[in-house]
């Protein structure tokens, strides 16, 4: 137990670098290519930060466990939305774009609606079991290079933003290596994390769904936390956005395509009530934009999020 703690603990250090590191080279890269920060937030900062998922789910489904799978991506998507979005809000209200609120948000919340359909296939298709087959995964994986092509088309239109904020430039190289060392100590560090956060719950004899849903979902979830946090301390706030939004579409469309392409993954319909809060929560994600100063996430509402993350998790306690 001594040894589990003391490597989250060093997880945490790990992560909490290796996030200033990917921000502080992404950053850097997207001045250097003329590239915006959203674009630079959806792509690579993204996909780096949702590593940790992916890996984790792959190992989950060689071992069977598709509670832990489904829980893992659903839970992270929930706590990307409601804490990390919250917690990023808190320390600088976030700006967001108009492209972000009427494209990439609602493409999330489509990613999420389309995942839904497919893995209920006992309540819409009046299947004997429910689960995510290969055809499903390519429908997943076939979406996935739809939003792939549409940032692609969004970085040839957008131009490098023209607001005065404080940029360490590096050159090129040196910002492709810090993007590189960062994404590699945010999957080392989220690792190192979520195993011993693992053992840990274990030893309270807690349910793989409630694992997935809360330990692994938050652990993998780390980097997403201290990139968009550091990212909301630097005012960069399209990075901010960008990661948690790209990294909820990730991790449905490319993580779950991946996982349903090895084997078909059975999936256990109470999760539907977690589905149901990741809904509410995008869409309140929209109204917000509409609410108090236009385009923007406020503390207030941010501190709305967290609240709500808070009970929820006191739920999904209750619910084991």
């Amino acid at each position: 137990m001594v040894l589990n703690i003391a490597l989250l603990l060093a997880g945490f250090a790990i992560l909490i670098k290796g996030a200033d590191f990917l921000v502080g080279g992404a950053s850097s890269l997207a001045k250097r290519l003329n590239i915006s920060n959203l674009v630079i937030g959806l792509t690579v900062v993204a996909f780096g930060t949702s590593t940790p998922e992916l890996t984790v789910n792959i190992f989950s489904s060689l071992k069977g466990m598709n509670d832990a799978i489904y829980g893992n991506i659903v839970g992270s998507n929930i706590f990307n939305l409601l804490f990390i979005l919250g917690i990023a809000g808190l320390i600088y209200p976030l700006s967001v774009q108009r492209t972000t609120v009427r494209y990439e948000i609602p493409f999330s919340l489509l990613a999420g609606l389309l995942l839904f359909l497919l893995v209920n296939d006992v309540m819409f298709f009046g299947s004997d079991n429910n689960s995510l087959g290969r055809i499903d995964a390519v429908v997943l994986l076939v979406f996935f290079g739809l939003f792939m092509i549409y940032i692609l088309r969004t970085a040839r239109l957008e131009q490098a933003p023209t607001d005065e904020d404080e940029v360490k430039l590096l050159s090129k190289p040196k910002s492709i290596a810090f993007v590189v060392i960062g994404i590699t100590a945010l999957v080392l560090g989220g690792k190192m994390v979520t195993d011993s956060a693992v053992e840990i719950a274990k030893a309270f004899s807690l349910s793989d769904k409630l694992i997935g849903l809360t330990i692994l979902a938050a652990g993998t979830s780390l980097p997403e936390l201290a990139t968009s946090a550091v990212a909301a301390y630097r005012r960069q706030t399209d990075i901010a956005i960008g990661n948690v939004i790209g990294s909820n579409i990730f991790n449905i469309l490319f993580i779950l395509g991946i996982n349903g392409s090895i084997r078909a993954v059975p999936y256990n319909d109470t999760m539907n009530t977690d589905f149901l809060l990741l809904f509410a929560g995008t869409v309140a994600l929209l109204v917000f934009m509409f609410t108090f100063k236009k385009h923007k996430l406020d503390r207030i509402e941010a501190g709305m999020f967290l609240v709500v993350y808070l009970g929820y998790t006191f739920y999904l306690f209750a619910r084991n």
